[in-house]
């Protein structure tokens, strides 16, 4: 029976070949990683899944939608999650003490910002991410100072990842087609991350850009006022002309 796409799963399968070739060459799995599982989120009706199965041998798969979770299961080398990422301990699917993790997946549009941010305290002991998501996240993602499209997902991430667009991927490799361009982009861990609380980073991110067009002391000065803050960061400046890393010193300086 052909499965029909749940809108209020973020349902688009990728059916283009070429496509498909071309992701699972950027994410290159090993055969029996040891140290290294490979987690899929979103497997879908497993376009990725099975080309990435037959080159690894062993696949952890994280699927919502209980019919997809149920063929799956029918794959030897699958082990099925089936849960809301959102709920998933990431930890819990380390292989070893000293283990890491390789998450791939077509991330669904309508909860992708959500899953990058769930993943975030999980960083340290992921090898790398390779994600399709719509082209205006992702280009948001790896924004720099100075421009539009700079904002609080390109310092949160910035600050824990080194990130490179791999590939861009147009609707029509979708059924049903999307209404946007997708992009595929690539997340390896910084191995010296400056260590701060991912939700404090994101308090005072979010401060700052409340309200772009305005200076920071209007925003992010008040905030700053009650934490006690008495440091010299130049709040004579918009969000967007801030770099990450001071950013991420003053959320340092300021943590309680």
């Amino acid at each position: 029976m052909k499965h029909i796409a749940r809108k209020r799963f973020g349902q688009h399968f990728l059916v283009d070949e070429g496509v498909i070739d071309a992701i699972v060459a950027a994410i290159d799995p090993r055969p029996q990683e040891a140290q290294a599982r490979l987690v899929e989120i979103g497997p879908g009706l497993g376009a990725l899944t099975l080309p990435l199965l037959a080159r690894c041998g062993r696949l952890t798969v994280i699927e919502l939608d209980r019919d997809l979770a149920q063929r799956l299961r029918q794959h030897p080398g699958l082990e099925v999650v089936e849960a809301d990422v959102l709920s998933v301990n990431f930890a819990d699917l380390i292989p070893t003490a000293d283990g890491m993790l390789r998450v791939v997946g077509n991330l669904p549009y309508n909860i992708s910002s959500p899953i990058l941010f769930h993943l975030l305290p999980f960083a340290h002991r992921i090898q790398d991410q390779h994600f399709m998501l719509q082209s205006e996240v992702v280009y948001r993602m790896v924004a720099q100072p100075g421009t539009k499209a700079y904002g609080r997902l390109s310092v949160m991430l910035q600050w824990r990842y080194d990130m490179e667009v791999v590939l861009d991927v147009p609707p029509e490799a979708f059924d049903p087609p999307p209404a946007v361009n997708s992009a595929v982009i690539r997340m390896v861990p910084h191995a010296q991350a400056r260590s701060i609380d991912p939700q404090w980073l994101s308090q005072l991110v979010t401060v700052a850009f409340s309200q772009r067009r305005k200076l920071l002391r209007h925003t992010l000065g008040r905030w700053l006022d009650e934490q006690g803050y008495r440091g010299d960061f130049d709040l004579q400046r918009r969000a967007e002309e801030v770099p990450v890393a001071q950013f991420v010193d003053l959320a340092a300086a300021t943590a309680r």
